[in-house]
């Protein structure tokens, strides 16, 4: 299935209402993300990520249709040259390579346009797909951080992969 990224459009709010209304999706990203997912916060966030990050957090596209969000995050202080990833695909469309596909050209396009030498990732341990995902596009494991994050009022150990620039 064909993947491309690209900025997102105010246009794309309704979809990423669609998306983002999932606990299954929810459970696996930062607190601080509403549920329900209305419009509005839809809108804000397009707009916010137009202002702020506009080349770094785009949406993920198949076949012309919004189906994820992936981000890169530059670190401060002495990690500036080392980026945290996120991203979330659609229920429907898990499984079928997507988000791969993103994670690999999200990377290059980093590795290509910035300074940033290091991009690390840390899903949930209970998210072996997320896992999956980040070995699939070359990211490697570098160990478990045991009890790293509440999430729903539960300790979760968190894995943490990394791709180093070549």
């Amino acid at each position: 299935m064909n993947c491309t990224l690209r900025e997102w459009h105010l246009d794309d709010a309704e979809e990423l209402c669609s998306i983002m209304n999932n606990q299954k999706i929810q459970a696996n990203l930062r607190d601080g993300i509403p549920y329900p997912y209305r419009k509005r916060d839809a809108e804000e966030f397009i707009l916010t990520t137009l202002l702020t990050n506009r080349e770094l957090s785009l949406a993920i596209t198949s076949q012309d249709k919004v189906v994820g969000s992936i981000g890169v995050f530059r670190q401060e202080n002495i990690h500036f040259r080392t980026a945290e990833v996120g991203y979330y695909i659609a229920e429907p469309h898990w499984g079928k390579g997507l988000g791969t596909a993103a994670l690999k050209i999200m990377c290059q396009k980093v590795f290509e346009t910035t300074d940033i030498v290091r991009i690390f990732a840390e899903p949930f341990s209970d998210n072996p797909a997320s896992c999956h995902m980040l070995e699939k596009a070359g990211f490697q494991h570098e160990g478990t951080l045991k009890k790293n994050a509440v999430k729903n009022g539960q300790f979760k150990d968190m894995q943490m992969y990394s791709l180093i620039k070549a």
